[in-house]
């Protein structure tokens, strides 16, 4: 599709911010009016439109598709947007380690125990952490707590979480990639462990790195768009 518009900007509406072409407000994919909670984060929206050149690029509108995702599906159902999060905390890939005679096993406890600790004391839970891949549940308690924070969250915020969680495969990483002070690297570190152990173990493949970086990137994005969303 060419580009069809010449003007970029941002406009404060009923309840946020828009984004407008040529000075009309955009709306979401699922048509819905694309009202943002602030500027900081209309304008980010904005800057992927003005990026565009002759032809319009689909893939780089990354903050759009996050921003539509929060209103066209998490705010028509955030009850069942939760509950899919919340599967994640019921097998948390933090919480499922190697038997403790196991090389990994030191890794897993050295990079992902702190994240588990840090969390429980944050939101005053127990994970049950697993040697091996049998499922385990986690105690009913520590779903009603998580489900409740969750439930704290705002579309916006879920919307990133979204992302975070089924890339991390947990939980515990995406809430913690919300925080202001959040560390990119070092949270992709720990989801990426045991790919990264295979990869000393076995050697690298062209195209494994490739979609490692490709998933990176996509994380970094939906912590970005937290942090815009969050002000």
């Amino acid at each position: 599709m060419k580009r069809f518009w010449k003007d970029v900007g941002v406009s404060e509406v009923a309840g946020g911010f828009s984004v407008t072409l040529d000075g009309r407000a955009l709306k979401t994919q699922g048509k819905r009016a694309q009202i943002v909670p602030n500027r900081a984060l209309a304008e980010a929206l904005a800057a992927e439109w003005a990026a565009q050149g002759e032809e319009i690029d689909p893939g780089t509108f990354v903050l759009r598709d996050l921003a539509d995702m929060a209103i066209d599906v998490i705010a028509e159902d955030r009850a069942g947007s939760i509950a899919g999060l919340l599967r994640y905390a019921e097998t948390d890939t933090l919480c499922y380690r190697a038997e403790p005679d196991e090389p990994l096993h030191a890794r897993q406890l050295e990079l992902w125990e702190p994240l588990l600790l840090a969390a429980e004391a944050c939101w005053d839970v127990r994970f049950e952490r697993i040697s091996g891949v049998i499922h385990r549940p986690q105690a009913p308690a520590t779903l009603a707590r998580l489900k409740a924070v969750l439930e704290a969250k705002d579309t916006f915020a879920l919307s990133a979480l979204a992302t975070l969680t089924p890339l991390s495969a947990s939980l515990v990483i995406g809430l913690a990639a919300l925080e202001a002070d959040a560390d990119a690297r070092q949270l992709w570190t720990a989801a990426e462990l045991e790919e990264e152990w295979q990869a000393e173990l076995w050697g690298r493949e062209e195209e494994a790195e490739a979609r490692r970086a490709k998933r990176f990137a996509a994380f970094s994005a939906a912590m970005h768009f937290a942090r815009l969303a969050l002000g």
